[in-house]
């Protein structure tokens, strides 16, 4: 069941998930840390989301100043396989199974397409979701906008 998106100004909901390398990710594990930006994307392969997450490749200010990591609920291997395809560096998290549940939480899952929709979630050190934009599944968001929303929490962005 997918609940309403996360107010900014409210705890992020907390997850586990595996990266496309197998390997665990809890995102409480990060408070005290980093900032974490949390990127919903529906389809790897898929031409707007590769797209997106090229543009985002292409952006070291961006990753250098928080911890980006890209989730869909495309199976581990794929989103392995998807990686090395577009060189994408950052962690690419599977919300395979339970299917969709955390774009369920987070208020981004599409049930009909079985797909989450494009919700970004700028999440500060303290856990807390700082800012968030979430956009139809055709329709690609702005790199720029992390870029906005990053400096305003005072990340230095090179």
């Amino acid at each position: 069941m997918t609940t309403a998106v996360p107010a900014v100004g409210s705890q992020a909901p907390d997850f586990t998930a595996r990266n496309q390398h197998g390997e665990q990710f809890r995102l409480s594990d990060h408070r005290g840390r980093r900032a974490v930006v949390l990127v919903f994307y529906p389809y790897a392969f898929s031409r707007v989301c590769t797209s997106e997450l090229g543009a985002l490749r292409d952006r070291p200010d961006l990753l250098a100043a928080a911890d980006f990591l890209a989730v869909s609920c495309d199976p581990m291997f794929t989103l392995r396989a998807y990686a090395e395809a577009e060189r994408l560096e950052f962690g690419l998290l599977s919300d395979f199974w339970p299917h969709g549940a955390i774009a369920s939480r987070y208020g981004v899952f599409d049930a009909d397409r079985g797909a989450a929709v494009r919700g970004t979630f700028v999440v500060d050190p303290g856990g807390v979701i700082r800012w968030s934009v979430v956009n139809p599944i055709g329709e690609a968001r702005s790199v720029d906008d992390y870029a906005d929303a990053l400096a305003s929490l005072g990340l230095d962005l090179g």
